[in-house]
């Protein structure tokens, strides 16, 4: 790169923190050391020119998770550590709402239904036969009942007259949200560049981009989530999510946020349209990329179930489709990790960036000590 004394002593020298991801984690990491540290200099790696992954390409679910989800992690986790997930995705919330404040982020909170497919019934009796169980569990987080057996509202089609609802669910605005975290981080004093495609790390604080380019830094923090493979030996696999949004709906009436066979399919409302996404369970292995890019099959599936069952009596058009870039793992805790004293990660969020992407930032501005 051809840099001039002024490129280099205003972006590149000196450097206390270099950030690798201008997503949720990477942002918040800048603010919670920035808002300790005023006088650091923060640089923030981005490879898009809008932060790729799944940051700005969400669903805009201010959840915790649906019953049969945490019915399902049960067998895989123990109560304990189901109980430490939930709070930690409920304590995210509430710290990202506290940072941020609702009307900068779009915040509502309407609540969350589970909603069953006529041919899940085996599906609602297991989570019927788990309902208290799982509110015990849970009492310690929320002080309340998490879960309630209630009617189908909405005239919703081919699914089950009873589904439960949550009333501590909301939705955000993903485009308010991020843009909100842009400006604060970058009032508080870092800087952001964009296209700059990071070829590799090392753990004495190097990070090199395009043509090794080398950029040295007492701390350096990726928080690519669903990339972070292709920079650190981590175990994170990429998971792809499909999206699409239809044009504006006159008179729509549904409200709120629902879920959908263990949470594979999710839809909302967003300014009189519905926002529909999922169906990842469809083709597992042809989503486990770090590609963009839209699958045929999911997303006639997606349409499908938008008519069938979300939007059955009301004529609509699909406005737009788009793709998202998540991370996952065998467990669902987010992966914190420190590979040096100057090289550190916070990724793995397992789909739930938006309610724990602000905490992780903080674990990890806390972390790396400076």
């Amino acid at each position: 790169m051809n840099l001039s004394f002024w490129e280099r002593n205003q972006w590149f020298d000196n450097l206390d923190a270099i950030i690798i991801g201008s997503g949720i984690v990477g942002l918040s990491t800048a603010i919670h050391i920035l808002e300790s540290n005023p006088h650091h200099k923060v640089l923030i790696l981005e490879k898009g020119i809008l932060p790729q992954g799944g940051s700005t390409k969400n669903a805009g679910f201010a959840c915790f998770g649906s019953l049969s989800e945490l019915i399902h992690d049960l067998d895989s986790h123990s109560p304990a550590e189901v109980i430490d997930m939930v709070r930690l995705r409920w304590e995210g919330l509430n710290s990202m709402r506290t940072l941020l404040g609702d009307e900068q982020m779009g915040y509502e909170c309407h609540g969350g239904y589970e909603l069953f497919l006529e041919q899940d019934l085996t599906l609602f009796n297991n989570c019927l036969g788990h309902l208290e169980n799982i509110n015990k569990l849970l009492l310690s987080v929320f002080n309340a009942p998490a879960f309630v057996e209630q009617d189908t509202p909405f005239d919703f089609g081919n699914v089950h007259h009873h589904c439960f609802f949550n009333p501590f669910e909301g939705q955000i605005d993903t485009g308010k949200m991020m843009d909100a975290l842009i400006k604060k981080a970058v009032g508080l004093g870092a800087h952001i560049l964009t296209g700059m495609n990071v070829n590799k790390t090392s753990t004495d604080g190097k990070v090199y981009l395009q043509n090794d380019f080398e950029i040295q830094g007492k701390k350096i923090i990726v928080a690519t989530n669903g990339f972070a493979n292709q920079l650190l030996n981590v175990s994170v696999e990429p998971a792809r999510a499909q999206v699409l949004i239809t044009h504006k709906i006159e008179n729509l009436a549904i409200k709120g946020t629902f879920h959908m066979d263990e949470g594979y399919y999710y839809f909302r409302n967003i300014n009189d349209r519905i926002l529909f996404g999922g169906g990842r369970q469809l083709d597992l292995k042809g989503e486990t990329t770090s590609e963009f890019g839209l699958n045929t099959l999911i997303q006639e599936n997606l349409s499908k179930l938008l008519k069938s069952v979300i939007l059955p009596q009301t004529p609509f058009e699909i406005d737009d489709s788009w793709s998202g870039i998540m991370g996952v793992g065998n467990q669902k805790t987010p992966l914190i990790k420190t590979f040096s004293d100057q090289l550190y990660c916070g990724v793995r969020l397992g789909g739930m960036g938006v309610a724990i992407g602000n905490l992780v930032g903080k674990k990890l501005a806390e972390k790396i000590n400076l």
